[in-house]
């Protein structure tokens, strides 16, 4: 999605969406990102993000990216990753629980292959939320 968005307006949309269960998230995802200002939305674009890969709810690839050649590669530097259920915004959902860092991305749902997600960053508390949403790879779901 190209353009600015204010961080309040994601988060209304965002607020009035369902949770999502732990399972659904298992799966190849692509990433997008919403322009809100925050300073992720620049960093993942920099590095070319491609998605997540949930392989099981314990057993998450957090950063795909892409490399120079299109091939799409895990970002070994921001480690693995586990999802859990939140309570976040006042809903229990699914959320990622990155393992080397202090940063939560908690899910809500959009239909059964679009979740939009919200990244709480201890590190980057002063720069608000990161929105986010993840699209589900063709034929990925194990």
């Amino acid at each position: 999605i190209e353009g600015h968005v204010e961080e309040a307006t994601i988060a209304s949309v965002y607020d009035q969406l369902k949770p999502v269960a732990p399972e659904l998230l298992v799966g190849q995802w692509e990433g997008g990102s919403f322009d809100t200002g925050h300073p992720t939305h620049l960093q993942l674009r920099n590095f070319k993000w491609a998605g997540k890969d949930f392989r099981s709810v314990n057993d998450v690839d957090p950063i795909m990216r892409y490399e120079e050649d299109g091939k799409r590669t895990w970002f070994s530097d921001y480690g693995h990753a586990r999802v859990r259920e939140v309570k976040f915004r006042g809903v229990v959902t699914a959320a990622m629980v990155y393992d080397k860092f202090p940063i939560i991305d908690a899910f809500r749902y959009v239909d059964d292959n679009t979740v939009i997600g919200a990244m709480d960053n201890k590190e980057l508390q002063h720069s608000g939320t990161y929105y986010f949403y993840l699209r589900r790879r063709t034929q990925s779901k194990a």
